[in-house]
């Protein structure tokens, strides 16, 4: 949806490879630029700037990776103490990865006037980012699932697939953040 609408649909609004009037009839004095911070009823609102909380909770995710990948190696080497305290680190940052996220919506709601309802760049924004904090919140549980077995020792150097495919999803969403970091935020 956001690439549809940043490619196709913003500048044929614009009037780029269609009638010259179609955003006349459409919508009078619109500005093919994105992201769209006003809406055909004149609603303005703000675009998020990234390098305030997106690239706090950037970094955090990224350590986060880190100190997952330590915890592996960790649990490979059969180093229990070292295992549990990364694991550990990497569930708080996680968790302050979520925090972060509800105080940035709170201040978009707030202080931005950016909403669900401030038309196709509050939608998408909100859809993406929702969706990956609702996704990281899905493998902080299941990291907090490992974290319990290896507390209780389920976890050994030779048995550990839970942990990997654990490991694995956690490391995906930190990808797709860095994705949704540079296409949402930055471009």
């Amino acid at each position: 949806a956001l690439f549809y609408v940043r490619i196709l649909a913003v500048p044929w609004l614009g009037g780029a490879g269609a009638e010259e009037m179609t955003h006349e009839l459409l919508w009078p004095n619109f500005q093919a630029m994105w992201p769209l911070t006003t809406t055909p009823d004149g609603t303005t609102t703000q675009a998020m700037p990234p390098w305030g909380l997106p690239f706090i909770n950037t970094i955090i995710l990224v350590t986060s990776s880190i100190t997952l990948t330590i915890a592996h190696h960790a649990l490979v080497a059969g180093q229990r103490n070292k295992l549990l305290i990364n694991l550990f680190l990497t569930l708080v940052l996680g968790f302050i990865f979520l925090g972060l996220q509800v105080e940035e919506y709170i201040h978009a709601y707030q202080e931005m006037g950016l909403t669900l309802d401030a038309g196709i760049y509050g939608s998408t924004f909100f859809m993406l980012t929702g969706f990956h904090g609702m996704h990281v919140t899905i493998g902080a549980i299941m990291l907090t699932v490992m974290f319990l077995r290896s507390l209780k020792g389920h976890l050994t150097p030779d048995n550990h697939f839970a942990f990997e495919a654990a490991a694995w999803y956690w490391h995906f969403v930190d990808v797709v953040w860095l994705f949704l970091f540079v296409s949402v935020y930055w471009l």
